[in-house]
């Protein structure tokens, strides 16, 4: 053949080469884009578009704007939805079994001066018939894509939690600061009632210098609310992927208002939890893995059959050949030291070890309802009885700072109504935290942590009449 058609015919073949080499890049003809679960957002409503493409809202943040960040920013969803993509290329690898391949080949080498040899060949294979060993790939890819799908699940429903707790840890801080400042008022206010009737003559020194270190411990507690505030700030940037010194702003929480027909039957969370838990249905498709990883185990030490076919052109010394052929190839692995045999082992145990797993799991969902069911009743009581001992206590500090103002009443009841008072504060602010985060947590132990939560969660705020509009510094 001569060289400058040997040269235009190598030019056109790589021109082929690598627009087939770009396509197979950039297309997916196996749709595994379709297989893949959602990217982790919120889609609230009949919202369309990317929920993760606008810039982060300006203003206050409510809580479905909180967790919608987290489930954007944070690492811990963006690896999950990679992982993902991965398994469900990886389906497609597998997919690529089933269809024929061909390869060409280009050769040329000069051996002494004026003597050349070139080549071109075409091989094509398909492989026709291997006993199940590519349905049983397949179906281990297929299944290990579902397993991956469910443990986004399980990772978006951990970063949506986060995110609750976060908020309304930061909702209770606030609160719990607001407290403190209004203790620190008191607690002035009764060393201001102390140091008049000191000054007067009416009082001992005893009841100016208590008053002053109920004032000075009030002031300190102030410092400490303030400075986890700062901490559970930091926290919350960092659910949301920003840095711990990034500004956020928050909006109000929910009322204190228990729903109506808010008491379930607790085994029929648990059996619902069954049934919804992400977690579980990953480790029930990893168990559907590793068995069809048992069958493609036992079909690798069986014969497979192929369809093979390859034509070529050879130049040498000035004379062109063409060879072709078509044939079918049998390959019976006849001994491999015993290798086939202890890979079924190993996949065997992998079946048992998955069962197991699976078995654990469920033990540990039931184990979950039932827990985080208790804790949230125990948070209802406490969330319906620190309201009256919020009001209770109210009543007695005012009691005995009018009463001691008036000439009537002892420095010791006034710090000891002041300091009940502050306790019930702390205590309700607890409450209020324990209630919320336990319904979030229940909705995630039954796998159920979603969209529909949040709506039952936005509201007005349980610790603070006043919208949390603070600047973080």
């Amino acid at each position: 053949m001569h060289p400058h058609l040997m040269r235009s015919i190598l030019c056109a073949l790589l021109c082929l080469w690598s627009s087939l080499a770009l396509s197979e890049e950039t297309s997916d003809p196996f749709d595994t884009q379709q297989m893949l679960p959602l990217k982790p957002a919120l889609r609230l409503g009949a919202a369309v578009g990317d929920p993760c493409a606008e810039a982060m809202p300006a203003g206050a943040l409510n809580l479905p704007e909180v967790v919608n960040l987290a489930l954007c920013n944070n690492p811990q969803t963006r690896e999950v939805w990679a992982s993902a993509r991965v398994q469900a290329a990886q389906v497609g690898v597998t997919q690529a079994g089933f269809l024929p391949g061909a390869s060409l080949s280009v050769a040329g080498n000069r051996t002494s001066p004026g003597t050349g040899q070139r080549s071109i060949g075409l091989t094509l294979s398909y492989l026709l018939y291997d006993f199940g060993a590519r349905a049983a790939s397949l179906e281990n890819a297929r299944q290990l894509l579902a397993a991956a799908s469910a443990t986004q699940d399980s990772a978006v429903q951990t970063v949506f939690l986060l995110a609750v707790q976060s908020f309304y840890q930061t909702q209770a801080a606030q609160a719990a600061q607001d407290a403190a400042l209004e203790s620190e008022r008191a607690a002035k206010e009764s060393f201001s009632a102390a140091e008049a009737r000191y000054t007067t003559g009416s009082a001992t020194p005893a009841d100016k210098l208590q008053a002053q270190t109920a004032y000075s411990q009030a002031t300190l507690n102030r410092i400490t609310a303030e400075g986890s505030m700062k901490n559970v700030q930091g926290t919350l940037a960092n659910i949301l992927g920003l840095d711990a010194n990034r500004n956020v702003t928050l909006a109000s929480a929910n009322a204190t208002t228990i729903p109506a027909g808010f008491e379930h039957d607790v085994n029929a969370l648990i059996e619902e939890a069954k049934l919804r838990r992400p977690d579980l249905q990953a480790a029930a498709a990893q168990l559907k893995a590793a068995e069809a990883s048992v069958d493609a185990a036992r079909a690798a030490g069986k014969p497979s059959l192929s369809l093979t076919a390859s034509t070529n052109q050879t130049s040498a010394a000035g004379i062109t050949s063409h060879g072709s052929s078509v044939g079918i190839n049998l390959s019976v692995p006849l001994f491999s030291g015993y290798a086939p045999t202890y890979r079924i082992r190993v996949a065997e145990a992998q079946v048992e070890a998955q069962n197991a797993q699976l078995e654990r799991l469920r033990l540990q969902v039931a184990l979950d309802v039932w827990t985080v069911y208790q804790n949230l009743t125990t948070a209802t009581q406490s969330l319906r009885t620190t309201a009256d001992l919020l009001n209770s206590a109210e009543q007695s500090e005012r009691v005995a700072l009018g009463r001691y103002k008036a000439g009537v009443g002892s420095i010791l009841d006034v710090l000891n109504a002041q300091s009940a008072l502050a306790s019930a504060r702390q205590q309700r602010i607890q409450s209020a935290f324990n209630w919320n985060i336990s319904r979030a947590t229940l909705a995630q132990a039954m796998g159920s942590l979603d969209e529909n939560l949040l709506q039952d969660l936005s509201g007005g705020s349980p610790m603070s009449g006043a919208a949390y509009q603070r600047e973080q510094p």
